[in-house]
């Protein structure tokens, strides 16, 4: 079956062995749910037998979701984490790919720098970046509020954890970009492989130099500092494919998820008004709103597992090797597990009870400075404005793997 028919066509109607939700197509049309919808309710554990990435398995249930991740022994990270395979000659390696013990010491060298006292000292330097961009935006003008907002604001904030020449910090944004324009996650070829490598090896030899630098002082709180200290990741640099994935990684994840996020509740609130006014209302509810906004927009779709041994799961049996592929755009509309899925609600009762940021040892390390930047962002937003007025459709990216935003056209109304 082919993406047009799949897009075109009832999903009711495709029968059940053709669905295939790796297709990237139907994220960029923002088609997904009803596919997800029906995969949960009649094969919530379902193999694809066929798709570009060879056969997989969905798990698309909230619990089966925290299940699987809760259990790195049968399901590991080892090699990959997307449901893409690497290229043979190509492969890289971070933290996210390792299992314990592994894991956790290649972790620990920079999870320091999103400790709580740290975050406490960048809040004031964030909330005064995020007012300088927000005050430099034209109001009653149609601007992108991708470019101008979220992706400042993100790389602003990862120019600062790696100590990076602020001047230069847009280079950040391109090689986050195109570490996940591969193909097989995209479903096209957003520049060709050649091109992809020449800028991930430009980004490898830029970090090499910072490297140097940072390794001959004893200390700096800045992510490349720690993993010059770290015992487990001081020889990095000896191991350049393990060293170009940890900077992906940290790269991607406080770029890709954070940046959509801030895109999402533009789209969120506009769409459901009675809650931007409940928002003009009581400013009080942007904590809670930051992760109701996390939840709604989901902003990475899926992690792979592997099968370590034949195991059984929601009524059928995956075997040793197989590809295990949680969607947490799913998980993350699952009735069983959230009250009302799909409703945007910025009140809503256990708003972090939410999958979108993975869960056990994967979960992710930023998670709490990227809801102090939403939170710091939305905070600010409402001190300056009445509304952001979305004035044209979301322009979405391409991909099986980041629910991203590429355009968002807005245009600012003051407060009185």
């Amino acid at each position: 079956m082919t993406m047009r028919n799949m897009l075109d066509c009832d999903p009711q109607s495709i029968p059940l062995e053709h669905i295939d939700v790796s297709q990237a197509e139907l994220y960029e049309h923002d088609r997904q749910d009803a596919f997800f919808t029906r995969l949960r309710a009649e094969s919530p554990v379902h193999r694809c037998a066929e798709s570009a990435f060879g056969p997989y398995w969905s798990i698309t249930r909230f619990d089966d979701i925290v299940a699987v991740e809760s259990d790195f022994e049968t399901f590991s990270s080892e090699p990959n984490i997307l449901i893409a395979d690497q290229p043979d000659d190509f492969e890289v390696r971070s933290f996210i790919t390792m299992d314990p013990p592994e894991h956790d010491s290649n972790r620990a060298a920079v999870q320091g720098a999103v400790a709580p006292q740290n975050l406490k000292q960048l809040e004031g330097v964030i909330r005064e970046r995020v007012g300088q961009i927000l005050d430099g935006l034209p109001v009653g003008e149609t601007f992108d509020w991708v470019d101008r907002v979220s992706i400042e604001l993100t790389t602003q904030m990862l120019a600062t954890l790696f100590d990076f020449p602020f001047e230069e910090r847009r280079r950040l944004t391109r090689w986050s970009d195109i570490a996940i324009a591969t193909p097989e996650l995209s479903g096209s070829a957003l520049v060709t492989e050649e091109q992809r490598r020449a800028e991930l090896g430009e980004c490898l030899q830029t970090f090499l130099g910072l490297w140097q630098q940072r390794a001959a002082r004893p200390e700096g709180f800045d992510l490349i500092s720690m993993l010059a200290r770290g015992e487990a990741t001081r020889d990095l640099p000896s191991r350049p494919m393990d060293l170009l994935g940890t900077l992906m990684l940290l790269i991607v994840g406080g770029n890709d998820t954070t940046r959509n996020s801030i895109s999402g509740g533009v789209v969120a609130l506009n769409r459901n008004p009675e809650e931007y006014a409940k928002l003009r209302a009581n400013p009080g509810l942007i904590p809670n709103m930051v992760s109701e906004i996390i939840r709604w927009q989901s902003p990475v779709l899926h992690m792979r597992r592997r099968a370590t041994r034949d195991v059984e799961l929601g009524g059928q049996t995956i075997r040793e090797g197989d590809k295990v592929v949680m969607w947490y755009i799913s998980g993350n509309r699952d009735g069983d597990a959230i009250l009302d899925p799909f409703a945007f609600r910025i009140d809503r009762e256990r708003a972090r009870h939410h999958v979108a940021f993975g869960f056990g040892i994967h979960r992710c390390m930023g998670n709490r400075l990227g809801e102090l930047q939403l939170r710091l962002t939305w905070e600010e937003v409402m001190k300056r404005f009445e509304f952001v007025e979305l004035v044209g459709e979301p322009v979405r990216t391409r991909s099986n793997f980041i629910r991203g935003i590429a355009e968002l056209p807005v245009r600012l109304h003051r407060r009185h």
